[in-house]
């Protein structure tokens, strides 16, 4: 299939209220293009030098969300493109991207990310932490924490990351209830393409999904 048969079909089937975050990772700027014309709105990328490049094809036509660990020395740049960064786990960065913003007059809506599956190797917070850290984060003027992104382990079987899942969501809705000043929870972005219509079933209303939508990478 196509990508513009791929987008079309995945874009049928979402539910209302669940937004399609195209994950761009090694993609071609023609290859995103053609996902944008065709009803993507926002493209997710790992890497700020992946985003750059695409950026400079495409430039506003879609929203774009960094979807991979944020380095410091990229939070300048990052911030000039960037419209979510979905990956805040510490206050380190969270400060980096404050300060960034607070440069180009700029209020960078973030997610927090949750490692749920506890992983020594991947980025995210651990979940008894998040409380902490958003409590922290909340008091920078250059940031607008809007919910909480989780990538969990990856399975074979996609109800093998239902768990985390219902883990990840917990802790959205517990942060929610508090109505913390300055904390808005609005997106629970969780599920990729093996996995998002069980995240979609525990709470997830931003999916990122790239094989689905481009295809396999050669």
């Amino acid at each position: 299939m196509t990508i513009k048969e791929n987008v079309e079909k995945i874009l049928s089937e979402l539910p209302e209220g669940v937004t399609l975050v195209g994950a761009a990772k090694t993609r071609t700027a023609e290859e995103i293009q053609e996902a944008v014309d065709v009803g993507v709105k926002i493209i997710g990328e790992n890497y700020v030098q992946e985003a750059e490049r695409a950026f400079r094809v495409i430039g506003r036509r879609a929203k774009w969300h960094l979807i991979g660990p944020l380095q410091r020395n990229k939070a300048k740049k990052a911030v000039e493109i960037f419209d979510m960064i979905e990956t805040v786990d510490s206050v380190r960065i969270a400060r980096e991207i404050d300060k960034r913003c607070r440069a180009i007059g700029k209020i960078m809506p973030v997610l927090i990310e949750i490692n749920s599956g506890r992983e020594e190797q991947k980025a995210g917070i651990f979940p008894e932490d998040a409380l902490e850290l958003i409590r922290e984060i909340s008091a920078l003027s250059n940031i607008k924490i809007m919910g909480l992104m989780t990538m969990g382990p990856r399975f074979g079987n996609p109800e093998d990351s239902r768990p985390y899942f219902i883990k990840t969501r917990k802790i959205f809705e517990k942060i929610k209830s508090l109505n913390l000043p300055g904390v808005e929870m609005k997106y629970l972005s969780m599920g990729m393409t093996n996995s998002y219509k069980i995240a979609i079933e525990e709470g997830a209303n931003m999916v990122r999904i790239g094989t689905l939508v481009f295809g396999r990478r050669d």
